[in-house]
């Protein structure tokens, strides 16, 4: 059993969960009632929203702010700088804390530096949002997205690799031998 480490310039607001073995670094302020999972890297300059659940295993890089509304299930990665949205159509002048819209986040997904998430999409389980993305819709399980706004341009293996271009009905990732099935833009592995 380790114990949770919170760098000193870190603030933590009670109350709030911080699972053992995570580490919370410089500058970063996780707010009441967050729920930080095990063996976590929050990195420096990271804001963590009331509220807000981050799974085990979960890295979140260096000024990255996961407003509440915001879910993030085990081993997700979010790269430097990304954003997480929880309204539509902000005005400083307007309160609009009530129409906060839900983010999950699925298992294993990986968001790429300076993506932008728009609230209320859901990202599937190791889908792999690239650096710079816009994501305004839900995203697959295994897709690979890019651009402004985000499109599908292909299927990434649960290791992080490109698994074959074209149509096919099944695959196998060159690296770590994983099979995967597809039917249409559905991607599953062959085993569930």
């Amino acid at each position: 059993m380790t114990a949770a480490f919170i760098h000193t310039s870190a603030i933590v607001d009670e109350p709030a969960m911080i699972g053992e073995g995570t580490k919370i670094w410089h500058f970063s302020h996780v707010s009441e009632r967050a729920a930080i999972g095990a063996n976590c890297s929050i990195g420096q300059n990271v804001f963590v929203g009331k509220g807000v659940v981050i799974g085990d295993g979960c890295k979140v890089q260096n000024n990255v702010s996961v407003y509440e509304g915001v879910t993030l299930e085990d081993g997700v990665f979010c790269g430097p700088s990304m954003v997480f949205t929880n309204v539509i159509n902000p005005r400083a002048e307007i309160e609009r804390k009530h129409e906060f819209k839900q983010t999950l986040v699925r298992q294993g997904a990986t968001i790429g530096a300076n993506a932008t998430i728009l609230c209320g999409v859901s990202i599937g389980r190791y889908a792999f949002i690239g650096a710079g993305a816009v994501v305004t819709k839900d995203v697959l399980d295994f897709a690979r997205v890019v651009g402004n706004p985000a499109r599908q341009t292909g299927v990434m293996c649960a290791c992080a690799e490109k698994l074959p271009g074209g149509e096919w009905a099944e695959a196998e990732c060159a690296t770590c031998h994983r099979s995967y099935r597809r039917d249409g833009m559905v991607v599953r592995l062959s085993e569930e």
